[in-house]
Order: C-alpha cells, then sequence, then structure tokens
C-alpha cells in the first residue's frame, strides 16, 4: 500500500475551507479531517492550501506551441510536452486538449496542425509521458466545407470528451463588429479595403452554404455517442433557444448578458475565460467575465490561452465578485468535471482521485502552484 498523509493546511472542498489533514493510499483520498494529526511521516503544508486539481474544458495553449510564429509549424511531440508541462504548472491535472477541426482559411495552418497534435496526444499518452491526463476536445467550425469528414475521422476516439460547435463567421456571434474582426485579422499580415470585403463575402457565403447543415450532422452524431455539447459564443436569445432544442448542456463564452442569462434560464453550464477575468474584459469587447460573476451568470472558467489564468481568475473572484473560495474554486474543479460527467474528480474528498494541488499566496498577492499531483503521484 503507497500511503501519504499531509498536515496542517488550509484544506479547500466543494463547500467549506478548514485547517485539517488528508490520507492518500493508492492513489485516492481515504480521509479528511479537521484539526492536526499526530501520524508518524505526515507531512507538515505549514498553512498551505490543499485543493482540488483543476479541470480545464477548452485551451488552446497547444495551439501556440505548434505555430510559434506565422508560417513556423513546430513538431508537435515537443509542443505536446511542452504544452504538458505548462497545464502541470499551473495546477491543472485534468486537461481537455481543443483541437479546431474545420479551417475557414483552406489550407491554413489548423488545416497543417488537427491530425498531428491528435496524432502527438495519442502517442504521448500511451508512452506514459504526460505529467497529466490529457483528452480531447473537438471544436467544429461550422461553415468550413471540409469539416464532415475530419469529425467523423475521430468521433468515435475514446479520447473525446467534448464537441462545440462554433460559427466565427464575421458579422455575428463573438464578431458582430467587423472592426474588432479585421484587427484580429490583421494581427499577421494586412489587407488591403478589397482584400478583406472578398473575405467577409467569401466566408458568409460560406456559412450561408454549410453552417446549418453541418450543425445539424455533428449534434446528431454525437447526442447518438453520448458525448456532450457546448455552443460557443452565443449572442442572441436564438443562438440559446438553437442549443436548447438540440440538447447542448454548456454555453461557451457566451459575449452578451442576455445570453448569458437566456442559458441560466435552460439550466446550461456557462464558461468564461479566465483570461477575460484577469484582464478585466473580452479581447474582442464582448461582456467581462467579472460582470457575469457579480450577476452569477458563470460556472466554469477555462483558460483558453494561459493556463496560468485558471487560478488568478479562482482567486479574483472572492474580492471582485465577493464569493467564497469553494464556490470559487467549484468553477475551475468540480463544476467542469461534472458538466462532462466525471464523478471521480474535482473535490477534496473521500474516493476522490488524489489529484491535489499545493497552493500558496506571494507577496504580491499571486496564488502560487508550488505542488501538483496527479493521483497521489507528483506532477511538479
Amino acid at each position: 500500500m503507497n500511503q501519504r498523509i499531509i498536515r496542517n493546511a488550509r484544506i479547500v472542498t466543494a463547500d467549506e475551507e478548514f485547517t485539517g489533514s488528508l490520507t492518500v493510499e493508492d492513489g485516492i483520498i481515504r480521509s479528511v479531517d479537521r484539526g492536526n494529526t499526530s501520524a508518524p511521516g505526515a507531512e507538515d503544508w505549514a498553512g498551505d492550501w490543499l485543493m482540488p486539481g483543476l479541470v480545464e474544458l477548452h485551451t488552446d495553449n497547444l495551439e501556440k506551441h505548434l505555430v510559434p510564429r506565422p508560417g513556423v509549424l513546430w513538431n508537435a511531440h515537443s509542443a505536446m510536452m511542452v504544452h504538458d508541462a505548462q497545464c502541470a504548472a499551473a495546477g491543472i491535472t485534468t486537461v481537455l486538449d481543443s483541437v479546431v477541426i474545420g479551417d475557414m482559411d483552406q489550407g491554413g495552418t489548423r488545416c497543417q496542425t488537427q491530425h498531428a497534435s491528435i496524432a502527438a496526444l495519442r502517442q504521448c499518452r500511451d508512452e506514459g509521458l504526460m505529467r497529466v491526463e490529457h483528452l480531447l476536445h473537438l471544436r467544429c467550425e461550422l461553415s468550413a466545407p471540409d469539416i464532415l469528414e475530419v469529425f467523423h475521422q475521430y468521433a468515435d476516439d475514446p479520447l473525446l470528451k467534448l464537441v462545440s460547435v462554433m460559427d466565427h463567421t464575421p458579422g455575428q456571434r463573438q464578431w458582430r463588429d467587423l472592426k474588432s474582426y479585421r484587427r484580429y485579422s490583421e494581427r499577421n499580415a494586412r489587407f488591403s479595403d478589397e482584400e478583406f470585403d472578398a473575405m467577409i463575402a467569401q466566408r458568409q457565403a460560406d456559412q450561408q452554404a454549410y453552417a446549418v447543415p453541418h450543425r445539424q450532422t455533428i449534434v446528431k452524431a454525437s447526442k447518438a455517442r453520448g458525448l456532450p455539447l457546448a455552443s460557443h459564443d452565443d449572442t442572441l436569445l436564438s443562438d440559446v433557444q438553437l442549443a436548447v432544442r438540440e440538447g447542448v448542456g454548456l454555453s461557451e463564452f457566451p459575449t452578451t448578458v442576455a445570453a448569458a442569462q437566456a442559458a441560466r434560464d435552460a439550466g446550461m453550464a456557462i464558461i468564461m475565460g479566465g483570461p477575460n477575468m484577469v484582464k478585466g474584459g473580452s479581447h474582442s469587447g464582448n461582456v467581462s467575465a467579472v460582470e457575469l460573476a457579480q450577476s452569477g451568470l458563470l460556472d466554469i472558467f477555462s483558460s483558453d490561452y494561459v493556463p496560468s489564468s485558471l487560478l488568478l481568475a479562482t482567486f479574483m473572484l472572492g474580492r471582485l465578485a465577493q464569493w467564497t473560495l469553494p464556490k470559487a474554486v467549484r468553477t475551475v474543479t468540480r463544476n467542469p468535471a461534472l458538466a462532462i460527467g466525471m464523478q471521480d474528480r474535482g473535490d477534496v474528498a473521500v474516493d476522490q482521485r488524489a489529484d491535489l494541488l499545493r497552493v500558496r499566496m506571494n507577496r504580491v498577492g499571486m496564488p502560487v502552484v508550488l505542488e501538483t499531483w496527479l493521483a497521489g503521484q507528483r506532477a511538479y
């Protein structure tokens, strides 16, 4: 039997925070107790927080390592290993790597990296090289002509745990403001007015041709397989109503208060980006995470493109939205785990998998991950 005992820790469970001790045996939490313990060999955490490992449903962080500069494609296995190490250092113990399938830019980088990234994910897992547990989230760009072929290739992959349907066609949802869309599109290269107008026209034509039938096919196939579904960038009431009719359970990054309120009324889990919370607003000018949190319209944080934003955003909820620490921690642990049907993680409780973090606040008021443990084994 492999046993580990921790004492004098500020334990954060799903419902409360207290100083206590914890026992792990063979990767499972066997006891959680208030107060100290005199058990021999117990590790003294000196008042540091002990909280569940973070559960990440949507991260684009891998893409940054696959394409470190415009036009540069990096080795997918190397990118995966660095991404994995960053997740462990950020306290993320379960991560759904969100891979975009269907590229609005024909021949774009996502077309070139989608298969390589999934292959690297599978191979690195199979070889036992990962520090934390990696699973798959397929982000389906509905207006892309080639999406169905790629979706069906991976729909039965055992690593697939979440499917999101998204439409980044300019002029609606996230990109209602074409000026914001142009700034984003020109981050790597400039367009003439004629080139930009032609691109908009082509993308809107593709949306008219493909978005509805592709969405219907992907939703139907996902539901047949029991895969959780997320909608993306809900903006209008009609966006949420469509998702509800389809049986979608998660609303990723709603762009307006009205859409978030409609999602709440429909019983959908609301996901917002950690960077939005940390930076004080959306990079594309949409509703801020703190506004939704203050209105009780936030259930889950995603680190989106910065893994360390999860823990930062969690602690900011106390200061900016007056949330208790257990309630805030649930947004990055228990809530995302339950949203995709994982009952064995996300809480410091008996019989849960021992995915644990040791966290300390530094002198400038930033929470720092000192240790990350996956199923009782040190990952960072």
